[in-house]
């Protein structure tokens, strides 16, 4: 049976100590993409540069949001962990009356909120400085979602699985950034050469990125193939971490 009050207990853990540390949690996030954004502003003023029809600032803008999220998604399962690990608090969540599997779910659920507050945060932002306005909202939530779940499992894997911080932040530093970068967040697959663009064309989060753009055009093209290759991958990451978690006598205390 599942412990709705266990579930509720660590979402609100996770909430409180979001915004307790909010310089390291909210304000820091905000503070990396406006320095990014106003970045652009200046080099767009001076080059009058364009893609795909629409002002460079405006392209970039909302893969940026998502950057920051996923990169948030990944930092405050893992961090959580193996802090909590480091002072020896995660026995105390192991030895509750609570299922593994239903702490991974509340971490996966606190993260979803987390992540919807720095996103709206950054579009408050982000619409002082340029034309910015949703025009998807259902499949903006949608995505954003996505990229919360793969990034919380992600982080919710390293952080079970290791114990040094210096492994969470190897993670962080060769696959969630590369993969970030290497997203079209910052440029178009027109602009690749041939020979280069499979690396988009099978990286599922390259989709999650086009699709979540796509949220501030009117012209909204929903595209049932890649959208079940975006949810294949999610559904299949989901599952390696609720396997971890379930199998995990041999990597949890």
């Amino acid at each position: 049976m599942i412990s709705y009050s266990a579930i509720y207990s660590i979402i609100a853990f996770r909430l409180k100590e979001f915004f307790s540390e909010y310089q390291y949690s909210l304000l820091a996030p905000l503070t990396t993409n406006l320095l990014f954004i106003l970045v652009f502003i200046t080099i767009e003023s001076y080059y009058s540069l364009s893609i795909d029809s629409i002002s460079f600032v405006q392209f970039i803008a909302p893969g940026l949001i998502l950057m920051i999220v996923a990169q948030e998604s990944y930092d405050n399962t893992s961090v959580t962990l193996v802090n909590m690990k480091q002072i020896g608090s995660l026995d105390d969540w192991l030895l509750a009356p609570i299922s593994r599997i239903e702490i991974l779910i509340s971490l996966l659920i606190s993260s979803i909120i987390i992540g919807f507050i720095i996103a709206i945060c950054n579009l408050i932002i982000f619409s002082f400085l340029i034309d910015i306005q949703i025009f998807n909202f259902l499949f903006f939530c949608y995505y954003l979602i996505i990229v919360v779940l793969f990034f919380g499992c992600l982080g919710c894997c390293v952080g079970i699985l290791f114990n040094t911080w210096d492994t969470q932040s190897t993670f962080s530093n060769f696959f969630v950034t590369p993969l970030n970068f290497l997203s079209g967040t910052f440029f178009s697959m027109s602009y690749l050469p041939e020979n280069v663009k499979f690396i988009l064309y099978y990286n599922p989060y390259y989709y999650v990125v086009k699709y979540f753009r796509s949220c501030f055009d009117d012209e909204f093209i929903f595209q049932l193939e890649q959208n079940i290759y975006i949810l294949s991958f999610i559904f299949l990451s989901f599952i390696i971490t609720a396997y971890v978690y379930l199998k995990g006598y041999s990597v949890i205390k």
